[in-house]
């Protein structure tokens, strides 16, 4: 006589069933509470949604995913301009520019409304802008980063300009100075790129030496050094005159 005992297989198979089952329920409830996470919080996915599942841009001012960013709508470059235009900060920068810079490169007659005019680290485009409105029609702005319709893309350090095609290298930001990776470089492309008798303006940290910031000008003598405040800052104009353009630097 065979006696059954708690561990005998048939009893064991229906343990195991049974454990089968209960995880069978909890894995179910996980990947149903999972789904109802997803619809709750929105899809991952970079298409757009329905309007009624999706916020506007107004309601979402910062991307929660890649997705929501990538999504966002551009804003043409001339409202963007009518915008910055519009901003107090950029009519104090482009009235100190022409209150404080400008006439002292009209009084040494380095500017004019003919003028041909670069403008380096140009950032948003203050200093293009503040020229085309004194009157200085051909005015091109460039930058890294490109920030159209002021400013495009260029390296400060191989300008992709000819010899002698400009009758001023202007810039308002210190930046171009303190930030440059190689200041000597950028000293020997903008004295290329100036023609004979032109001039060059940098706006230079008030801590930084001048003079040897002019040293590195070799073929430009210093007109002019003048303290002016722009945006509320206070920075040094080094004003110079090129005694000649340079050539075979690239």
């Amino acid at each position: 006589m065979v006696v059954t005992t708690p561990h005998s297989p048939p009893a064991m198979d229906r343990r195991a069933q049974v454990l089968a089952t209960r995880i069978s329920i909890v894995l179910s409830t996980v990947a149903t509470l999972s789904l109802l996470y997803l619809l709750r919080h929105g899809v991952s996915s970079c298409f757009p949604a329905p309007h009624s599942l999706s916020l506007t841009l107004s309601l979402a001012p910062f991307p929660h995913t890649s997705c929501d960013a990538a999504s966002r709508r551009v804003v043409p470059p001339d409202r963007r301009l009518a915008k910055l235009r519009a901003s107090p900060r950029w009519k104090r920068r482009t009235a100190a520019l022409a209150a404080s810079v400008f006439p002292a490169l009209r009084r040494l007659r380095l500017l004019a409304g003919s003028s041909r005019v670069l403008c380096v680290a140009a950032g948003a485009g203050h200093a293009v802008d503040a020229l085309r409105a004194g009157g200085v029609d051909d005015v091109t702005g460039v930058d890294l980063v490109d920030f159209p319709p002021l400013v495009r893309r260029a390296d400060p350090h191989r300008l992709p300009f000819s010899d002698g095609a400009f009758d001023l290298v202007f810039s308002d930001d210190p930046a171009a100075v303190s930030g440059a990776l190689f200041l000597s470089r950028l000293a020997l492309e903008a004295e290329r790129a100036v023609r004979r008798g032109g001039g060059i303006a940098l706006a230079v940290d008030r801590e930084i030496d001048s003079a040897a910031v002019a040293a590195l000008f070799r073929r430009s003598r210093v007109v002019d050094v003048k303290d002016v405040t722009l945006d509320g800052a206070q920075v040094r104009m080094l004003i110079l005159q090129s005694n000649g353009t340079t050539s075979n630097h690239r």
